[in-house]
Parts: C-alpha cells; sequence; structure tokens
C-alpha cells in the first residue's frame, strides 16, 4: 500500500495488502540475543552463553534445519506469518490455570456521581457491544491507520462468540470466522452471571435486530428477580474454568459424560457473544474493583470466554479478558467504540427496537455429588490461589505523557527507567524486564517481546546511585538509556527481535524434531543468557486510553512484578501484582516509583538546554 488513496474502508480490507512480519535469521537473532541479554549476565555466565551461541548458529548446528522447516512453513499456502503456529502454542499450551495467570482487565473510567446503577449500566454496555458487533459484522469499523500505514484487524474476529476450550496437552478455541463457523457469528444470546447462577438471555430478536435498551434492562430485572436465591453451593460450574487446563479439560469431560443436557449448557455457553456479569459487590476503591475484574468471584465467571463484561453493584464496570486470540490493543478500541458515544445513541445506530422482555432461561447443569465435589474444590483452590497475590495501584495526577514530552523525553522510555530505577532500590538488582510491543502494522501482526534491560540502563541506574555524580551525568545517563529504549522498542516494531523467533525454532524442534532428524538438545535454551533473560522481575505493558481508570494482569513467576500501566496525557495510573510471598518487595517497589518519577522529572527539568 503506497498511501491513504489506497486504503479500503471496511473493516477488514486492509489485511492481505499488509506486509508480512519479517522471519529473521539465525544469525541476526543469536547476535540480538547476546546483546539483550548480556547486561543480565556476570562474565562468566555471557561467556558460557556466547559458547553455547557459537554451537547453536554454527555450520551443520541443527538449528539451521529449523530454521529451514520454518521457511519452508512460512511460504506455504494459507500461512499467514512464520507465527502462525508460535501463537496457539504461546497461548493454548500453558498448562497451569488462566484465571488471574493470563486473562487481563480494564477498569472502565468513573462517570462520578451520574453513573447509571447496575442494570442500566449492564444494558448500556450491552446495547453498545451489540451496536459495535452490528457495524464489525458490515465491516463498517474503521480500520486503524497508525505508524504510516493501516493495522492489523485481524482480532476484531474474535471479539464475539470466541471461546477457548481446555484440552490435555493443547486448548483448543471456538471462533467464528473460521473453516468450522463460517463468517461472523449468527448467534442472539449472551450469558449473564448473577449470584453464580447462569442465564441465557437473548439480546437479538429473531431476525437479528437487536433489542432496545429498555428491553435489555427489563430482561436483566428479570434475571435479577429469578436469580435472587443464589446458586446452590456447589452448583457455579463457572468455578472449573479456574482449573489447570489438563485437570480442567478432565472436568469438562466429565460433565459432558454425566448427562447430555450439560453438552447442550456448554454449548450454549461456549457460541454465547459475551458474558455479563453482575456482581453483588460494591467495590470499596479502584484496588477493590480491581481485584473483582482480575479474579473476583470465580462461580460469577466463565474465565475462557473472550469477552466479559463485569458490573458492580454500584454501576461501576469493566472487562475480564482472554488472552488467547485478543491482545490489549483490539479491546482498547472495542472499549473506547462502547464508552464514547452515549448507549442510548448507540442502540438506535444499531437498529435497535423495542421487542418486549427478552427470552432468558436458567442454565442448570446436571450434577452428581461428585461433579459438585469438584465444583468446591475448584472454588476452594482458587480463592486460596487468588488470596495468595497481592496487588496494589499507584495514581499520578500530576504527571503524564505531556509531561515527559515538554522534558523532551519519550513518555514510554521515561516510565520504564522510573521501574528499572525503583526496582533496583526496591530488590537491591536490576532483573529481566519485559515489555509488550505491537506490531499490528504486519499482517496478522500481534505483539513482540522487548527486553527492556540494556547496558545503557545499568549505566542510568548506576549514576543515579553514585552519590558521587553530579546532575549533569545523572541527565545524560538518563537521556542515553532513554534513547537505546526508543530505539530497540522501533526494532520490536520492525519485527527485528530475538526472541520469539528463537523460540519457535525451539517449539519446531518440540513438534517436528524426530520427523527433522532433530532430537537432541540444544545448548542455547540451557543457557545462562536464555534462562536468565526470560525469567522476569517485571512483566510490563500499557494500556492508554481516557476511557481506562486500571488495566492489570497477574504476576508471571514467584519474583515478578507485574505492572500494567494507563500513561495518559495528564495522568499515569500503574496496578501492580505480585505473589503475596514478596508483596513487601512489591510495595517498596511501588513506593520507589512514586519517588523516581518525581525525581526524574525534577532532573530533567533542571536541564538548563530544556
Amino acid at each position: 500500500m503506497n498511501g491513504s488513496q489506497d486504503l479500503s474502508a471496511r473493516t477488514f480490507g486492509n489485511e492481505d495488502g499488509l506486509p508480512r512480519v519479517p522471519l529473521p535469521t539465525v544469525e541476526d537473532s543469536c547476535a540480538r540475543f547476546l546483546e539483550w541479554c548480556a547486561p543480565l549476565l556476570t562474565a562468566e555466565q555471557l561467556a558460557a552463553t556466547e559458547e553455547a551461541v557459537q554451537r547453536f548458529r554454527g555450520p551443520g548446528s541443527p538449528a539451521h534445519v529449523l530454521q529451514d522447516a520454518l521457511l519452508r512453513y512460512d511460504a506455504e499456502d494459507g500461512v499467514h506469518s512464520w507465527l502462525d503456529t508460535f501463537w496457539p502454542y504461546r497461548y493454548l499450551g500453558r498448562r497451569d490455570r488462566i484465571a488471574l495467570n493470563a486473562n487481563f482487565f480494564f477498569l472502565f473510567a468513573d462517570s462520578g456521581a451520574s453513573r447509571p446503577g447496575q442494570i442500566e449500566r449492564a444494558a448500556e454496555l450491552t446495547a453498545a457491544a451489540l451496536h459495535h458487533k452490528v457495524r464489525l459484522d458490515e465491516e463498517r469499523i474503521p480500520p486503524v491507520v497508525g505508524r504510516g500505514g493501516p493495522q492489523s484487524m485481524e482480532q476484531n474476529k474474535y471479539l464475539f462468540s470466541a471461546t477457548r476450550i481446555p484440552g490435555t496437552e493443547l486448548d483448543t478455541v471456538r471462533t467464528p470466522y473460521t473453516e468450522q463457523w463460517p463468517g461472523p457469528s449468527t448467534e442472539r444470546h449472551i450469558v449473564v452471571f448473577y449470584r453464580g447462577g447462569m442465564f441465557r438471555m437473548d439480546v437479538l430478536g429473531a431476525d437479528g435486530t437487536p433489542h432496545s435498551l429498555d428491553d435489555l434492562a427489563a430482561g436483566l430485572c428479570a434475571i435479577i428477580e429469578a436469580g435472587t436465591v443464589g446458586a446452590a453451593p456447589g452448583t457455579s460450574v463457572g468455578h472449573l474454568t479456574t482449573k489447570a487446563r489438563a485437570e480442567w479439560a478432565s472436568s469438562r469431560q466429565a460433565l459432558i459424560d454425566h448427562d447430555p443436557v450439560n453438552a447442550e449448557l456448554l454449548d450454549t455457553v461456549e457460541r454465547a457473544l459475551f458474558c455479563v456479569a453482575l456482581d453483588d459487590l460494591v467495590p470499596a476503591d479502584d484496588l477493590s474493583a480491581g481485584g473483582a475484574l482480575l479474579h473476583g468471584d470465580s462461580g460469577n465467571r466463565w474465565f475462557d470466554k473472550a469477552v466479559s463484561l463485569v458490573v458492580f453493584a454500584d454501576g461501576t464496570a469493566g472487562i475480564n479478558v482472554e488472552h488467547c486470540c485478543l491482545d490489549g490493543t483490539t479491546i482498547l478500541s472495542f472499549v473506547d467504540a462502547m464508552l464514547e458515544e452515549p448507549a442510548r445513541e448507540q442502540s438506535r445506530k444499531s437498529g435497535a427496537r423495542d421487542q418486549g422482555v427478552p427470552g432468558f432461561a436458567p442454565l442448570r447443569f446436571v450434577l452428581d455429588e461428585v461433579l459438585r465435589a469438584d465444583v468446591r474444590e475448584a472454588d476452594e483452590a482458587f480463592a486460596a490461589y487468588a488470596a495468595d497475590t497481592a496487588t496494589t495501584i499507584v495514581s499520578f495526577d500530576d504527571f503524564g505523557g505531556d509531561a515527559a514530552k515538554r522534558l523532551r523525553i519519550s513518555p514510554d522510555a521515561f516510565v520504564q527507567m522510573a521501574y528499572q530505577l525503583a526496582h533496583r532500590r526496591a530488590k537491591g538488582k536490576t532483573g529481566a524486564t519485559y515489555e509488550s510491543i505491537a506490531t499490528r502494522q504486519f499482517h496478522h501482526g500481534r505483539t513482540e517481546a522487548m527486553r527492556v534491560v540494556t547496558p545503557e540502563v545499568l549505566d542510568f541506574v548506576a549514576a543515579m546511585e553514585d552519590p558521587a555524580a553530579d546532575a549533569a551525568t545523572r541527565r545524560a545517563a538518563l537521556r542515553a538509556a532513554a534513547d537505546k529504549h526508543v530505539a530497540r522498542a522501533k526494532e520490536c516494531q520492525a519485527g527485528q527481535a530475538p526472541e520469539q523467533h528463537l523460540w519457535e525454532l525451539q517449539l519446531v524442534q518440540r513438534r517436528r524434531g524426530a520427523e527433522l532428524g532433530v532430537t537432541g538438545p540444544l545448548a542455547l535454551y540451557d543457557s545462562p543468557g536464555w534462562t536468565t533473560m526470560r525469567d522476569d522481575y517485571l512483566s510490563t505493558s500499557s494500556a492508554p486510553s481516557v476511557n481506562i481508570s486500571y488495566f492489570g494482569f497477574g504476576s508471571t513467576s514467584s519474583q515478578c512484578i507485574g505492572v500494567a500501566y494507563v500513561l495518559l496525557p495528564e495522568r499515569f495510573n500503574l496496578h501492580l501484582s505480585t505473589p503475596r510471598a514478596v508483596a513487601g518487595e512489591m510495595h517498596l517497589f511501588a513506593e520507589q516509583v512514586r519517588v523516581a518519577v518525581r525525581e526524574l522529572r525534577d532532573l530533567l527539568a533542571a536541564d538548563t538546554d530544556g
């Protein structure tokens, strides 16, 4: 595509014209890998890693056989990217629980005193989501344009009726726009959760016309009246979606085997457009709301559903997202579309009309005592797991992206440097740090894994911690680290990053090693560099939208702090999570982030060249 004049206005009209994700060479990825991991290693560890890399990329190495196989795969008909297989293995291959560990949430910006009550808010969000679906089905959602060209819109196909299905060794995902389910979803219902009970509710009429806002509110009122008593203990099957994936697969099969009604109910849930969870909780504050969105009452959730809108008793609302087909950028666009225009206007534009109270029915699984015990055990285990996760929030109402720009520094680089300084002060070390970088300018593009720690970062932190270093020295070190951060981010945006490529070569061996004659261990994947670089101490991701108060996800390891941040022109909010065993370090990190932001801002503001 050579300019805006060539762009299609249809939602998916530009996808096939997008450039393909570039496939790096083994040599390039190995060189970048050594550069990326070196700042985290001792001299001895780096020497061992260099030796392993030399064997990996040397003549006759099995790595070249794996690379050739990946090149052939990338050239096959119907393959959109060399990452087509990587993404399912990355997300669907994980065997731990996805609730809290993988799903993420957005807490919608509070509308203050004008915020509607629970039923009205849920009806409004449902109507807005239906408007989005109507436009999406007709490809009237304008394609996103950025970085000089159109962005991939492919993930939008998985906003409605997409559901992850647990498997023993590998999960699958049930979605429209596939050979098994061509085109957009034609389902007419959502699933509503209330007090552990599940209800199917029609939101589209028989001819596909959305129910009016008043109809939707009436339907939700009827469900609340029908579910007032709440589900009996051991009957809220949503608890099972919190289990480790193979265990949930076994439980799901047990449900199906026990009674054919259960298979029908699972089909109803899995084909539903989305879920709406009505919670009794009145969040005490944003932190409380975030925790409920991240894990909440697991009997009132179906964590495998791509999109679950959660509305609390006071009208506070947010979204919980299953990650396998959806990244934050797509969900941000969806949330912005839902919230940037009054719901009644969106309902009108969708063609909604009064059709009476929507049809609804309870979804009651047929359970014996063994299955009820399974549900109770899942409930108890997840409650304990959630209790072992500590979270906190940090908010700045006097600092944002505009302030960073006035200081002549990249806003994202500024906050990432603040994280590095705060982490050193909180934990006494610089640890591996992950940052998600969007690559949607490519055909079926998703994200790239960026590693933040560079030699320049080490120099910057050292200068800040050196009492003998003057302000000029510290400023120069900060700007050098920020410039390097920006340069690396641009490399990642261009698909020039080593980690996912090397990881996919490892996965090719696991999947096809016997066929390709590559069965022995490859030293790179046991090297100090590989294991250290991927052992996160900070896992960071950004979600910039005025419609979001907080964004959050769980920690990724026993020492990791998950850092989800909303960096806007005039404000900056963070949600942090970590295992409770190291909660003290997270709280110290939070305090140090506050200090670091002020300190770095003052340092740059004092620059007479500014």
